[in-house]
């Protein structure tokens, strides 16, 4: 059977993974709680139905540091219901490159403000590049045996800039299979049977992400 494109780069990711550097105590979590001392010095403690899985780190695009940690809400064979993925990023000291972001809507979390923006995707028909962030880490959850139940997803991205500099972030991903609502990404596009809906889905997206989530300074 031939492999769909988004199949073969989980597998390039995958294999991509096996390099990886095992990750220093640099950003531990104890419990439900995960613990940063630099690039932001905070505290994240996720809602008991969220298990933490593991992270790992490696080099995104040659140009910056990432280390992602994931905690899932699946059932029992794996099937990712929800989740959170942490990722801190740091631009190297070769280039010279910022984050650069459009806000257009801003929210505050243990007194830290962070860019949000929410989005209805199917991840088969936009994989992204093999080596994308995205990819390490729907590989990295293979490789524990956890899988998203759809390829359908809603999605909460949230972006804090830790320095004056923009050149270091942490961003968190909150994310939800869209197949328990039987609905599709492409429901909530322009002209979809839902895209009138996707005001108050978001509103409760954002709503649902800052609820299971505590952050401390």
């Amino acid at each position: 059977m031939r492999k769909t494109l988004a199949t073969m780069f989980i597998l390039v990711a995958l294999s991509a993974i096996a390099t990886d550097r095992i990750l220093a105590q640099t950003r531990p979590v104890r419990g439900q709680i995960l613990i940063s001392t630099q690039l932001p010095s905070v505290s994240l403690e996720f809602a008991k139905p969220f298990k933490y899985v593991g992270g790992h780190s490696f080099v995104l695009y040659e140009v910056a540091n990432a280390e992602q940690h994931f905690f899932v809400d699946a059932d029992k064979d794996g099937r990712i219901k929800r989740m959170y993925w942490v990722q801190f990023e740091g631009y190297l000291p070769s280039n010279s490159h910022v984050y650069d972001y459009q806000a257009s809507k801003v929210v505050n979390i243990g007194g830290l403000e962070f860019i949000a923006d929410a989005s209805a995707r199917n991840l088969k028909a936009n994989p992204g590049r093999p080596d994308s962030d995205g990819n390490r880490a729907r590989a990295f959850l293979t490789s524990k045996g956890y899988r998203l139940g759809s390829d359908d997803v809603l999605t909460q991205r949230l972006v804090h800039l830790a320095d004056q500099e923009k050149r270091n972030e942490l961003m968190i991903i909150y994310l939800e299979d869209l197949s328990a609502r039987k609905l599709t990404a492409a429901d909530f596009a322009p002209g979809g049977k839902a895209a009138d809906e996707w005001k108050g889905i978001s509103k409760g997206l954002l709503e649902r992400a800052t609820k299971n989530l505590k952050l401390t300074q």
